[in-house]
C-alpha cells in the first residue's frame, strides 16, 4: 500500500500551513502528521533549494502519493515545477495536485497537463533569453563594459609587468596586490597578445 505526505508551503511567518493540511484533508487523502511536511519559505526559492522539500525527497519512496493544493506549492515557475515534477516521476512518486481537480500528475491526463506546463516553462526560458540578449545588446550600444570589473587597474597591471619583468615571481606579485596568481597571469598573458 502507497504511503500518502503532503507538502504546504507558505511565504511568510504571518502565514499558516494549516489551510493547506484541512484542504487536503477534505478531499480524502488521510496522511499521517509525520508525513506531512510543512515549510515557510519564499516561493521565488527553487524547490531543490528549500530545506524542508530537502527533507521530504529523503522521506520519499517509490509507490508513494505526495499532495499538494497548488502547482506553485512546488516550483517558483513553470520550469521550476516541471523539474520538480519530472524528479518526483523519476523516483516512483505520484503526484497529485488539488486545484486541477485531484489531478495524479503522472496519469495521462496529468501527463497531458504537464506537456502544457513544459511548453509553458520552454516559452518562459526563450522570452528570459531573449529579455537577456536584448538588454546585453542596449549595454553594448550604450558602451557599458560587460562583465566583471578588473582585479586590478591600468596603473596596478603596468606596475606587474614591471616587477614580472623584473624577475619577481608570479607568487609573490600576487601577495603584493592581494590578488590570484591566475590574475597575474592573465596580466602577464593579455600584454604578451598586445
Amino acid at each position: 500500500m502507497s504511503r500518502v505526505f503532503a507538502y504546504c508551503r507558505v511565504s511568510t511567518a504571518e502565514q499558516t500551513t494549516a489551510n493547506q493540511v484541512q484542504e487536503i484533508s477534505a478531499a480524502g487523502f488521510k496522511v499521517s502528521p509525520q508525513r506531512i511536511i510543512v515549510e515557510t519559505v519564499s516561493g521565488s526559492v527553487a524547490a531543490s533549494e528549500r530545506p524542508g522539500f530537502g527533507l521530504l525527497l529523503n522521506k520519499l519512496e517509490e509507490g508513494d502519493v505526495l499532495v499538494v493544493t497548488k502547482l506553485d506549492r512546488l516550483g517558483r515557475n513553470a520550469m521550476d515545477v516541471r523539474t520538480t515534477v519530472e524528479a518526483l516521476t523519476g523516483m516512483g512518486v505520484r503526484v497529485n495536485c488539488l486545484a486541477l481537480g485531484n489531478m495524479d500528475l503522472t496519469s495521462p491526463a496529468g501527463k497531458m497537463t504537464m506537456g502544457v506546463i513544459n511548453a509553458v516553462a520552454e516559452f518562459e526560458r526563450d522570452l528570459l533569453i531573449e529579455r537577456t540578449q536584448a538588454g546585453l545588446s542596449r549595454a553594448k550600444a550604450e558602451g557599458k563594459v560587460l562583465g566583471r570589473r578588473p582585479s586590478l587597474d591600468e596603473d596596478q597591471a603596468r606596475n606587474v609587468l614591471s616587477r614580472l619583468d623584473a624577475g619577481e615571481a608570479i607568487a609573490a606579485v600576487a601577495r603584493e596586490f592581494d590578488t590570484s596568481r591566475q590574475t597575474i597571469m592573465r596580466v602577464r598573458d593579455a600584454a604578451c597578445v598586445t
